[in-house]
């Protein structure tokens, strides 16, 4: 019964978003502005399917129903409740449907706020394009991700998910936020859509998606620091970011939207980068699409990727369609996308977006050739090569810290052109505030260049936001944290914090490995540890080993390795300790031959990790501040920028 309710959901979500697309097809090409409403209704049935299919799979993951595929494949009884709920988007086709329910999230979301403008040809040409996404991806639910496949002979018990994706609550929030962030890019990709094919190619139609690229932004952030945490915590190698294919593969749209909320404000200002500012939405949307070929196709090797699956050649078809689609547009367009404005000096804040813009476009060309080269070279000639972390290290450093002082310039910089003298006498506090910070990071022991560098420029760019939100608080009271400039420059706090958490763990990170019976000790960096035991006890069907030590000023810590009979290696899981100076990262390396009580204890000592978490929240509450109006404008104002007036 479940099953058929699914598949039914499915089915229903399905026929939905063909109608709601036949709909706005027919009304546009009859230009029968009365016809486009009809649209609502099928969107409304689109989301209605989809609400039961999700409800369906779930009712199944928390009843134990292992009639169904999904279900016998990724869950078990023993399974606690929060991972069962979770399971939902713990393998292939169950993440397919996730991504399906976010997508009929920002669809009725966005219907329902330009309800009142569904005939403006801008918004139905909208409207019609995540139709479109939304009939690819209930297809492929509907055909061959089927999430409701149904066993023959059920088992008595399922096999479960990976163990690493049910060991730590991060799994039921990590995917989801991803999800948000690569899905809400539908939203203004398809708006450039439109905008391109009505020819309304003002500045206008920007504001309508202004929000929405904030929210997807802001939630892809936070949901590739989550991902980091979740690896920090629970891989037990140490590090949080591996520049893994798939971390690259969320990683890259996060470049691009990056780069065009920057920018965007530059078009809005003067009404230049026309052509940049679509070409990269376009791109954002279309590396979403190429990270879910990567992570579901089996083309790559990674703990994150699903399973190898027929998807493949389908998710890289519809990947070619939108760039065929995009280039052709743009193109189509050319004549009419030249900018009027242009830049009088590059010491302006336009130079500085530019010049930040090409910044973020060489760091994602870099990123991205690192993760497709090998795939490149096995397709021409068979061989399997990595591209690891030495590579993108050195060729990232010097852009990274050429971003951050493009970060700290912009705000000190007038529209137009900046005198020198204006800009010296602007830049004097946030200068000593990165000397200031640079100073202290040398005196407790931070060397080399590059990084005590980045650290400086840490500090000079918080030194610029904070100047900034300064100046705009005098003005405007606490309003003054509102808006995309305050929200963006609480943003660069957070930022900053976090590069001085990344730099401070890669350049100064020290290690330890001890051979260690109960009483004895070690000690790393000046952090004392002793072993006092070793436990042995089942957890379920589950051996757990823990080695509980006590990390001197810290208290009790207790790093584990589990052994699962459904999975084929024990799984470690570390421990830390942790404080906004340094974490003391403790792994067990494997558990003791029978009868043995010595253990061999990994240690870490990780500076300034905390401070990454701190400005990923940061960097939320900066993007929470800037969907703020800054006078409290009223809502009506999005959908009126809508109008064939103000465009």
């Amino acid at each position: 019964m479940t099953a058929l309710l699914g598949t039914f959901g499915v089915g229903i979500a399905l026929v939905g978003a063909v109608g709601g697309l036949t709909s706005l097809i027919l009304a546009l090409a009859s230009h029968r502005s009365d016809r486009h409403s009809r649209a609502l209704f099928w969107i409304a049935v689109m989301v209605s399917g989809c609400v039961v299919a999700v409800v369906a799979m779930e009712i199944a993951l928390l009843t134990n129903n292992f009639s169904l595929a999904y279900v016998a494949s990724n869950s078990t009884e023993s399974t606690p409740v929060l991972y069962k709920f979770a399971t939902l988007w713990g393998a292939l086709e169950g993440s397919l449907l996730l991504w399906g329910f976010v997508l009929c999230i920002y669809v009725g979301a966005v219907s329902l706020s330009f309800r009142r403008h569904i005939s403006d040809r801008l918004v139905a040409w909208a409207l019609l394009t995540m139709l479109v996404v939304c009939v690819f991806f209930f297809g492929l639910l509907a055909g061959p991700a089927d999430p409701f496949g149904t066993l023959s002979s059920p088992p008595v018990d399922g096999d479960g998910l990976n163990p690493l994706l049910r060991n730590h609550p991060l799994m039921a929030i990590h995917p989801v936020m991803l999800y948000f962030g690569y899905v809400g890019f539908t939203v203004p990709f398809s708006f450039a859509i439109a905008a391109l094919v009505t020819g309304r190619l003002g500045e206008g139609w920007l504001l309508s998606i202004r929000i929405w690229t904030l929210i997807a932004w802001g939630s892809l952030s936070v949901g590739i620091l989550l991902g980091a945490w979740w690896s920090y915590e629970v891989l037990g190698w140490g590090g949080y970011w591996a520049w893994d294919p798939v971390e690259n593969a969320s990683f890259l749209p996060w470049l691009t939207g990056t780069a065009f909320i920057h920018s965007v404000i530059v078009q809005e200002r003067r009404g230049m980068l026309r052509v940049w500012n679509l070409s990269l939405l376009l791109a954002t949307f279309a590396l979403t699409i190429f990270g879910t070929f990567l992570t579901r196709s089996g083309v790559i090797e990674s703990v994150h990727e699903f399973s190898a699956s027929s998807l493949g050649p389908l998710l890289l078809g519809f990947f070619a369609a939108i760039l065929v689609v995009s280039v052709a547009l743009v193109g189509w367009r050319g004549d009419e996308l030249r900018s009027p404005g242009s830049i009088d000096s590059p010491l302006s804040r336009e130079g500085s977006f530019l010049a930040n813009n090409l910044l973020f476009a060489l760091f994602a060309f870099v990123v991205l050739l690192g993760t497709i080269f090998p795939l490149i070279v096995e397709s021409i000639n068979g061989d399997r090569l990595a591209v690891g972390r030495p590579y993108f290290d050195r060729m990232l450093l010097p852009i990274g810290i050429a971003l951050l002082l493009a970060m700290g310039l912009a705000p000190l910089l007038t529209w137009r052109s900046t005198s020198r003298q204006v800009l010296a006498q602007r830049a004097l506090g946030p200068a000593a505030c990165g000397a200031a910070v640079m100073g202290v990071a040398v005196v407790i022991g931070a060397e080399g260049l590059g990084p005590v560098l980045g650290i400086g420029l840490g500090g000079f760019v918080i030194g610029a936001a904070l100047r900034h939100l300064a100046l705009a608080c005098r003005r405007n009271g606490w309003r003054g944290l509102t808006g995309r400039s305050g929200g963006g420059m609480v943003a660069h706090v957070g930022v900053s914090l976090l590069a001085f958490g990344f730099i401070s763990s890669t350049a100064f990170s020290e290690e330890g490995e001890f051979h260690l019976r109960p009483g004895d000790t070690g000690s790393v960096a000046g952090h004392q540890i002793t072993f006092v035991e070793l436990t042995d006890t089942m957890d379920g069907p589950n051996r757990v080993v823990r080695a509980l030590i006590d990390v001197k000023g810290r208290g009790g810590y207790s790093p584990a390795i589990t052994q699962y009979p459904t999975f084929g290696r024990p799984i470690s899981t570390p421990s830390v300790a942790t404080s906004f100076v340094d974490d003391v990262y403790l792994s067990l390396i494997a558990i003791p031959e029978e009868g043995s009580d010595l253990v061999v204890i990994r240690v870490l000592i990780e500076p300034l990790v905390a401070w990454i978490w701190v400005g990923g929240l940061v960097i939320g509450i900066g993007t929470l501040l800037a969907v703020i109006p800054l006078k409290g404008r009223r809502s009506s104002r999005r959908e009126d920028a809508v109008s064939e007036k103000a465009l």
